[in-house]
């Protein structure tokens, strides 16, 4: 409490001004007159609401209006407590705890969490912000039609370049003894003569695959190069989880050479159902049935997929946090350098469902993916809600009382399980009629009686 103090008796704000500014201020004026005479039974002022409802609470003291032990702080000396506030970078529930131990004013905490939002300083040194909800890349219709390549390695001395079938999730290995340009097109050139030359090859921003050398083959082979965001591993994941996959097979391998390894691996990956598509890769790519799976079948496969990926995304999204960005949007950026963590600029292209080109303040453009990516807030820009006046009135449609009535027809002549069976109910609305009555007849006692 005593440091608290002592940091209040330093601000420009004093107890003198707030009380010239109470009295100046028409909303702050009135609410001292009904604090001193009485507040009237019911309140039609939306400026008066706030301080209606805490009236109970309401006092003077010195000419101060007070909620409590907290001072009423006028407009103009709300902008200077807020920065003496924040003074020391403190986050949002810290500024408020702050807040609310000396001072108030209606809306103080969304103005003190729009003060944060727009603090350079509090921005560029954030931490990354939660992970983007998954967006699956889309499954290929045709085998051989997207494949991803990614290196893995170094491993008993050698590297090894991965390629995979996005829709068969077929894979190939390679053996080089480095990542180089010129091995990677070499080995490409061998998978390609034996499968063909895919349409789209996906890759991460690994030397290899951004060289001059590699995008001119790649251009007249007339194949598409797409390549993930920078420090985004994630999004190239067919190839990540293809690499773990056989970096973990090979180790577990103790006998055979660097070959025999391979082939080994590869012969049992072939072979085994995958988890995602529920056939072999073979038999996906080739259409050849190994024996042992002779009775493996499914006929719908695509859908088969989609429901794997939906149950992926679902569990993948629960920790994630959905976020919209468009185009012209400001934004801060993720720097990846030692002078700044985040970078303002401004987004000028989308390059895919989570990714997108920014135009930095130095005239610079990158591409980042959506988990490297920060709303920038302008300055007082807090979402306020619309005026209940502006609001237009639903018309509600009227539902009539008239209630139908069910009459069963059957047919007299036919049988009693017959009549259960054909009976039918009919619907008539009702009408304003004089209410049926049953035929009434005496009863005829004894009349069939024979006396002797």
């Amino acid at each position: 409490m005593i440091l608290v103090t002592e940091h209040m008796d330093l601000t420009p704000v004093t107890s003198r001004q707030i009380k010239s500014w109470t009295r100046k201020d028409p909303i702050l004026s009135r609410v001292m007159n009904y604090v001193l005479q009485g507040w009237p039974a019911s309140n039609a002022d939306d400026d008066l609401r706030p301080y209606f409802t805490r009236k109970l609470e309401l006092s003077l003291h010195d000419e101060c209006l007070l909620w409590g032990n907290r001072v009423e702080v006028p407009t103009p000396g709300q902008e200077t407590i807020m920065q003496e506030l924040h003074e020391g970078h403190l986050g949002v529930t810290r500024m408020e705890m702050l807040a609310r131990s000396y001072i108030w004013w209606p809306n103080m905490d969304s103005e003190l969490e729009n003060k944060v939002k727009t603090c350079h300083e509090c921005l560029v040194n954030r931490h990354v912000p939660a992970e983007a909800p998954l967006h699956p890349w889309e499954w290929p219709e045709k085998t051989w039609s997207r494949v991803h390549i990614d290196y893995a390695g170094p491993l008993h001395g050698k590297m090894f370049l991965v390629c995979v079938d996005a829709h068969s999730k077929y894979m190939e290995v390679q053996v080089v003894n480095s990542a180089t340009s010129a091995t990677t097109i070499e080995k490409l050139r061998t998978i390609f003569a034996t499968h063909g030359i895919p349409d789209t090859i996906g890759s991460d921003n690994g030397t290899p695959f951004t060289s001059e050398e590699f995008e001119s083959i790649i251009k007249r082979n007339g194949i598409r190069h797409i390549r993930v965001s920078l420090y985004q591993p994630s999004s190239n994941g067919l190839a990540e989880r293809a690499v773990q996959t056989f970096k973990e097979g090979l180790k577990k391998m103790r006998e055979g050479s660097i070959e025999t390894k391979i082939a080994r691996f590869l012969f049992a990956y072939r072979i085994t159902p995958h988890a995602t598509t529920g056939l072999p890769p073979s038999v996906m790519l080739m259409g050849r049935r190994p024996r042992s799976l002779s009775d493996l079948t499914h006929p719908d496969l695509q859908q088969r997929v989609r429901q794997k990926q939906l149950v992926q995304k679902q569990c993948y999204d629960k920790s994630t946090k959905k976020r919209e960005f468009d185009i012209g949007d400001k934004v801060y950026i993720l720097s990846h350098n030692r002078e700044a963590k985040w970078v303002t600029g401004t987004i000028i292209k989308r390059t895919g469902p989570v990714s997108f080109v920014i135009e930095l303040n130095d005239g610079r453009t990158v591409k980042r993916y959506q988990n490297q990516i920060r709303h920038k807030y302008d300055q007082y820009s807090d979402n306020k809600l619309p005026d209940i006046s502006e609001i237009p009135d639903i018309p509600i449609p009227s539902v009539s009382n008239n209630q139908t009535d069910v009459e069963a027809v059957s047919d007299s002549n036919a049988d009693s399980s017959d009549t259960n069976e054909n009976s039918k109910s009919v619907m008539k609305p009702s009408v304003a009629t004089a209410r049926r009555t049953r035929t009434r007849k005496p009863p005829n006692r004894y009349g069939d009686f024979v006396y002797n």
